[in-house]
């Protein structure tokens, strides 16, 4: 088991860091690992018990972060889609997959039992993709949730079902079903009454006891636990880790307890997903490729089309219908369990099952993409009605427009501005790409719409030829670039402010084109040393002239800070943080007799903050002539920073 998790680790981190260049999700790159270090590739690990059952863990700690992400009244109000939706869904494509496979020459109960199989789709996959995407909160992923939720109860009816149309069950189905539904039931009233009387009070003396192993060890308890209870009611282990997550959504440790099980979950996840490649035969693609893509296809376009239907039948906008289905088109992973059983209890021949997985994997393969690519697919199948209905009814809303503010992002930093922005009279629209947050907003301002702010065609429908400015507010860094860029090609004049965590994308949001980037931070850290020095009774004038000459330099007093202990040196983006650190001279430094600019510092992409003598500042405009005792502050990333202590201390470039 050592040597087989070795294995998989060790090409699954080569594989990995090449799919991340390719720009290509990590869900393919993991099944990629799995198909060819299986048994019927490369042949490195064999088939074992114990990996299948860790790799269970990575869905159940995924549905339990998610599960963090749902609170209880959300979930209340996702009803008519888990009950509604979803059974329409499972009951429509169930049928029309099991008459396909009927009229192929399998019996009635096992082309039903496959058909219903098939139906499902993969928990593991779209939660993971939606999640990555952050679309959890959109109109589709809410349905995609919604629909996963349902299935994993039909997963587990299916499962009780196989042995009973086998022969092999004590317990006929119809009396299964209501088993089931009893137990789910049973399970989620009792996880309600622990999160409301007993886990926050758990929660509470681990956090007073401010040790973050005791933290974490609490949080992975509680996951392995409420999975083991649900498989003690031969439940899914991942359908209670969902309400689990659900549950302890309402407390205030919600982000710390999926900050300590996200690494735990994205580990054991990408074991899952190799554990799902090393089920495929490849040579089956060789001997019966046509096949498989033929059933592949098949089966994203049946499901694609009729989940598609369904919720455009339900009201629902075509752009959210189409992406809905292209989310939930593939077979999912529990179909795999269920062929295995039918497998065991004589009900399916080899052939039919081997091929069946492969086309099942192909479509999980597929979906990363179709996910990714779901945009633009969406507006072809769509023809684009809907979204030019809504781009002309933001261009309408803003045609009376000029001289105002674009506002991108509407949490709370947009929400800020645009309060004071309305006490000045002075007029806005802005845009938004989370459905729940501009629902709400337009409950009570007509002028908050949805919309990815990155996209050409939705800034000029809000018209930015002629607004007077464009806020940047989102709170990813990226897509403030993006929308930066985007901006900038459309008014080469227009000023811009954005507003970031901190300055680490602070260059590069100026060099394409921001007018002012405000880092949250630095701009706390600002206004604190404002308060403090006003408390000390420095002069008024003289704390505001300081003020005045940090914003004009761009932050550069600030920039950097000493890391200290801290081992995570990347930011939130995986940029590397500017840090701070003072390089001391002795005697035989090769700094010392050289002048500061001689040493070109800054071409290592460093930053010289300071040079200190004696206790004093010298002046870095006179270009300061080094000597034994002086301390050069520097500021940068860890690399070009070993790279300027090398070259001050000993001269290596």
């Amino acid at each position: 088991m050592f040597a087989d998790l070795l294995i998989i680790l060790a090409c699954s981190l080569v594989v990995i860091a090449l799919f991340r260049r390719l720009r290509l999700p990590p869900v393919l790159g993991y099944l990629c690992v799995g198909l060819l270090i299986g048994p019927t590739a490369l042949n490195w690990i064999s088939h074992s018990q114990d990996l299948p059952r860790l790799a269970e863990l990575g869905v159940v700690f995924l549905l339990f972060t998610l599960g963090l992400e749902f609170s209880l009244p959300r979930m209340l109000a996702l009803r008519h889609t888990v009950f509604g939706l979803g059974s329409a869904q499972v009951l429509l494509c169930g049928a029309a997959l099991s008459g396909t496979l009927y009229l192929f020459g399998l019996s009635a109960a096992i082309a039903g039992l496959l058909g219903l199989g098939l139906a499902l789709s993969s928990t593991a996959i779209v939660s993971k993709e939606l999640s990555s995407l952050g679309e959890i909160f959109s109109g589709h992923g809410q349905n995609a949730i919604g629909v996963l939720l349902f299935q994993d109860l039909v997963a587990v009816l299916l499962l009780t079902l196989v042995p009973a149309i086998a022969g092999s069950s004590d317990d006929p189905w119809y009396w299964a079903l209501p088993l089931t539904l009893g137990k789910t039931a049973l399970l989620f009233f009792g996880l309600l009454l622990a999160s409301r009387w007993l886990l926050p009070k758990l929660f509470h003396e681990v956090a007073e006891a401010h040790s973050a192993e005791l933290f974490v060890m609490l949080a992975l308890v509680i996951v392995l636990l409420t999975a083991w209870l649900t498989h003690l009611l031969g439940l899914s282990m991942a359908l209670g880790a969902f309400l689990a997550g659900m549950l302890l959504g309402e407390s205030h440790y919600r982000h710390q307890i999926e900050a300590d099980i996200r690494p735990f979950r994205d580990i054991l996840l990408g074991l899952f997903f190799v554990s799902v490649g090393m089920l495929i035969d490849l040579r089956l693609f060789a001997e019966h490729g046509w096949t498989i893509l033929g059933v592949t296809l098949s089966l994203l376009a049946i499901k694609g089309l009729l989940i598609a239907a369904l919720v455009k039948l339900r009201g629902e906008d075509g752009e959210t219908a189409w992406r809905t289905g292209l989310s939930l088109a593939q077979a999912g992973e529990l179909f795999f369990a269920l062929v295995a059983l039918m497998h065991q209890v004589k009900l399916l021949d080899e052939r039919s099952g081997s091929l069946l997985l492969a086309a099942a994997f192909c479509s999980m393969a597929l979906t990363p993409l179709l996910m990714r690519s779901a945009p633009l697919l969406a507006r072809r199948l769509h023809a684009g009605t809907s979204r030019q209905s809504q781009i002309e009814e933001i261009a309408r809303s803003s045609s009376e427009l000029r001289g105002h503010v674009v506002i991108c992002g509407y949490g709370r930093v947009g929400q800020s501005i645009a309060r004071f922005l309305q006490r000045e009279h002075l007029p806005f629209i802005a845009l938004d790409d989370d459905p729940v947050r501009v629902e709400e907003a337009c409950a009570g301002e007509e002028n908050v719409h949805y919309g990815d702010s990155r996209r050409r065609e939705l800034l000029e429908a809000v018209d930015i030829a002629r607004a007077r400015l464009v806020v940047v507010a989102v709170d990813k860094a990226d897509a403030a670039l993006a929308i930066v860029e985007q901006v900038r090609l459309q008014c080469a004049t227009l000023p811009i402010l954005v507003r970031t965590r901190d300055d680490s994308r602070l260059a590069e949001l100026q060099a394409a084109g921001a007018t002012e980037v405000v880092p949250e931070v630095l701009e706390s850290s600002l206004m604190l040393a404002s308060h403090a020095l006003v408390l000390l009774g420095v002069a008024e004038h003289r704390v505001q002239m300081h003020m005045d000459e940090v914003r004009r330099s761009r932050y550069r007093l600030l920039h950097g800070f000493y890391h200290g202990a801290q081992a995570n040196l990347l930011d939130a983006q995986g940029q590397p943080r500017v840090l701070l650190h003072a390089v001391n001279l002795p005697t035989s430094a090769h700094g010392c007799g050289q002048h500061l600019q001689s040493l070109a510092l800054e071409a290592l992409g460093l930053e010289v903050q300071a040079v200190r003598r004696d206790g004093n500042n010298l002046s870095l405009d006179s270009d300061p002539l080094l000597q034994e005792g002086d301390a050069v502050l520097l500021s940068g990333p860890l690399q070009a920073i070993e790279a300027g202590e090398s070259r001050l201390l000993g001269g290596n470039d």
